[in-house]
């Protein structure tokens, strides 16, 4: 493949097709467009994932029910995207609500507390993001330069725990914001 710039994009000029290999019909399920997570799956790894029962045995149990992997029209790695896509904070009854009630205080406290909660169709805590008086006072004068990290999951919820880290004048990392969100898909940055 012969590829050049034109007009500031990258354009393919040619393409070699010497060699190539047809493709494979056993593999083919292994393509996004054949891979399927459908609604009893689905309920199976909900109800696995709220027992506690670790995603590769989940997913081995669906593989022997099947018969065997060629009998499965998806991979552990499309259930683990479905349970992170769908894993929403199960916080017990009046968790939100306290959490809620906890950040309304900080805002009577200090006007500059700010959070934001998203809640899903059922009420649940899909989402959360909050910034004291002093992240904000720092994101005015060190927010040129924001970082947005979701490499840290909680333990106890397995949701991601973003934090958004500023450089002060002293080179020396500083928070601006944190949050919990749902899964790390394009949805729940927007």
């Amino acid at each position: 493949m012969n590829v050049m710039l034109k007009d500031g994009k990258l354009c393919v000029t040619s393409v070699f097709n010497t060699h190539n290999h047809g493709l494979s019909q056993r593999k083919s399920r292994f393509f996004r467009c054949n891979r399927e997570v459908n609604e009893s799956v689905r309920r199976v790894l909900d109800t696995n994932d709220e027992a506690d029962i670790r995603m590769n045995k989940s997913f081995h149990a669906l593989v022997t029910e099947a018969g065997g992997y060629e009998n499965v029209p998806f991979g552990e790695k499309d259930c683990r995207n479905y349970i992170n896509k769908a894993r929403h904070l199960r916080l017990g009854k009046g968790g939100a609500q306290a959490l809620f009630e906890y950040f309304r205080r900080m805002q009577n406290k200090n006007d500059d507390f700010f959070s934001l909660m998203e809640l899903d169709d059922d009420d649940r805590l899909k989402s959360v993001f909050w910034a004291d008086a002093r992240s904000r006072g720092a994101y005015n004068y060190f927010g040129d330069v924001v970082t947005f990290d979701t490499t840290y999951l909680t333990n106890r919820y397995g949701m991601p725990f973003a934090t958004f880290v500023g450089v002060n004048h002293h080179g020396q990392s500083i928070l601006l914001g944190a949050g919990l969100i749902s899964s790390e898909d394009t949805e729940s940055f927007i």
